[in-house]
């Protein structure tokens, strides 16, 4: 399983993909024509349409000396709602790009993240049997991104293909199922597909920095940073 500068360079690769910074971006508000995601947030863009945006500003709001609180608070029915009215709503969008200026919010951010995708990638690679960073950081992307299942179950088992081998024909079968997607959104998304596949055909099974994803430079000083001043206790969703 991957240590911890390996995690720290698998969700910057996955940050990339979703912000373009590998540190994602913790007041990227966005609303892609299409998406059904909707409304889209944070670090590593959690949606309205999933829930999990509302999952998230929950959180943030049961948190003693959440700056943006008392602002956000009266937005909590509608996210509740799965209101889609929220992506045309431009005071609620500044807000979210407000609250990321709170240490708080950011800490929110990671830790949620982490529960989310990170924790659940992890398991269901070690479910698969995969072990290697970049096998890791695959599962992760998707679960992420979305329809890992989907795609996990077109491919033939670890057992017979082994675990690269597994992975490249994942990375095959996502890349041929989002380019010929009927959603314009998805098919513009194959891009990840062969960023990953760039560093498999590299060898970089460990992801071994420095590295480059999409004109990224990913070093070992720079995923091992300070962390946030300030620190969450208590479940996040």
């Amino acid at each position: 399983m991957p240590d911890e500068l390996q995690k720290a360079a698998a969700q910057a690769i996955v940050n990339i993909f979703e912000t373009g910074k590998a540190q994602g971006a913790y007041d990227a508000v966005t609303v892609l024509r299409g998406d059904s995601g909707h409304l889209t947030y944070g670090r590593s863009q959690t949606t309205l349409g999933s829930g999990n945006l509302h999952k998230l500003l929950r959180s943030y709001l049961d948190l003693p000396g959440a700056a943006l609180a008392d602002d956000l608070t009266p937005y909590f029915p509608r996210l509740a709602k799965k209101d889609f009215s929220l992506d045309r709503d431009m005071p609620f969008k500044a807000l979210l790009r407000q609250a990321a200026a709170d240490p708080l919010m950011r800490a929110v951010q990671d830790r949620f993240f982490d529960e989310q995708f990170w924790q659940p990638a992890l398991r269901a690679a070690t479910g698969l049997g995969l072990a290697e960073a970049l096998s890791v950081t695959v599962v992760y992307d998707s679960t992420v991104h979305g329809s890992f299942r989907l795609i996990r179950d077109r491919v033939r088992p670890v057992s017979r293909l082994g675990e690269r081998g597994w992975v490249l024909a994942y990375l095959a079968a996502r890349k041929s199922w989002l380019g010929s997607h009927s959603n314009p959104v998805l098919r513009r998304c194959t891009y990840r597909m062969m960023a990953l596949q760039g560093l498999a055909a590299a060898g970089n099974w460990n992801l071994s920095l420095p590295l480059t994803v999409r004109g990224v430079v990913l070093t070992a000083e720079a995923l091992s940073g300070p962390a946030e001043e300030k620190t969450v206790s208590g479940p996040t969703s």
